[in-house]
């Protein structure tokens, strides 16, 4: 048995038969309502309530030679610190009456520049990325189609596209000043990958200048909980003896967290741990994590009214430095100088 076939939608046609005027009209009732006298558009608008018509986004783009959306291009959905920017920039580009499309590139720089050309060949009036290392072919594709581009999640005044963000090295020289000031002389730091990712690259130089007296032990893990408890495992099986932890992310030092009290070792009391980005779990674990505040829901305000005033107005915008912010916490403690970090 069937059921009963759709109903055709309506067209501009349906609505200009039914009101009694011109295709014409009903685009203008529709495109700019002050050009039509106000009886004409009382009868435009009744068709259109009668015959329940909703206007194409197809159609009015090619009327209009615009279609209104901007797309964004971030490594991954997993992680709470894109959501929130992503939040924040789908709200403020709402604001401009501009929507949102978001693509995931796993930070390669090959499919970041690929989905960049689909999200161009479907009519992305700008683009938002992350970072400031792109493929040849991203950075071609910008320049050949004079595509208003804003590079997030970094600092740097002198790049090609106008960067909103904050300075990575800094921000991981803030947690590992912390942690040096509370005494604590040998730190392993958990990171993630290197390879394609500038802003851990960025956060690593910054951690590796740490100055004299100090032992900095690295410790490369996927961006996951899981990668967190994996690298635990090899900071207490290398034997170092440190006394802190730092995590160039929250989700690592959360995964860090959770395998230390498995293996019977007690935060902060046998080893101090210090997280990076301050995602919205770090502040209810047991004990709450000490780290560094990235302003990212700023960021993605930020980058919306610059990408909206670049695509509405053509006003290219400045480099807009955010500045992170130290959160402290319960996982930290000073280190006596005595104590050569968790016994096992």
């Amino acid at each position: 048995m069937t059921g009963p076939e759709p109903k055709k939608r309506a067209n501009l046609r349906d609505v200009a038969k039914a009101a009694g005027v011109s295709v014409a009209t009903v685009s203008r009732v529709l495109n700019a309502p002050g050009a039509v006298k106000l009886e004409t558009r009382e009868k435009v608008q009744a068709a259109i309530s009668e015959l329940r018509f909703v206007p194409s986004a197809a159609a009015r783009a090619i009327n209009s030679g615009r279609t209104r959306f901007v797309g964004a291009l971030v490594p991954t959905l997993d992680n709470a610190i894109f959501a929130r920017f992503l939040a924040a920039l789908e709200r403020v580009l709402g604001e401009h009456k501009l929507s949102l499309v978001v693509a995931t590139t796993h930070d390669d720089p090959g499919i970041e520049a690929a989905k960049a050309q689909n999200l161009v060949d479907i009519g992305a009036e700008g683009l938002i990325v992350s970072g400031i290392t792109h493929a040849p072919d991203l950075d071609a594709l910008i320049e050949r189609c004079q595509l208003p581009a804003i590079a997030t999640s970094f600092y740097a005044p002198d790049y090609g596209l106008p960067t909103i963000g904050y300075d990575n090295a800094a921000a991981a020289r803030l947690a590992l000043q912390h942690l040096i000031g509370l005494g604590h002389r040998r730190i392993a730091v958990v990171h993630g990958p290197r390879a394609n990712n500038d802003r851990t690259r960025a956060r690593l130089e910054g951690v590796l200048g740490a100055g004299d007296g100090v032992t900095v032990q690295c410790h490369e893990a996927v961006i996951a909980i899981s990668g967190g408890c994996d690298a635990a495992q090899a900071i207490l099986a290398a034997d170092a003896r440190v006394s802190a932890v730092m995590c160039l992310s929250d989700v690592l030092a959360t995964g860090v967290l959770f395998e230390l009290q498995r293996q019977g070792i007690r935060v902060p009391d046998e080893m101090s741990l210090m997280g990076l980005d301050d995602l919205p779990g770090s502040a209810h674990t047991a004990p709450g994590l000490t780290t560094v505040h990235l302003p990212v829901s700023r960021m993605g305000e930020a980058a919306a009214h610059a990408i909206a005033g670049w695509v509405e107005q053509r006003r290219e915008p400045r480099p807009h430095l955010l500045e992170p912010e130290l959160v402290l916490r319960a996982s930290t403690i000073r280190c006596d100088a005595s104590d050569s970090g968790a016994k096992k």
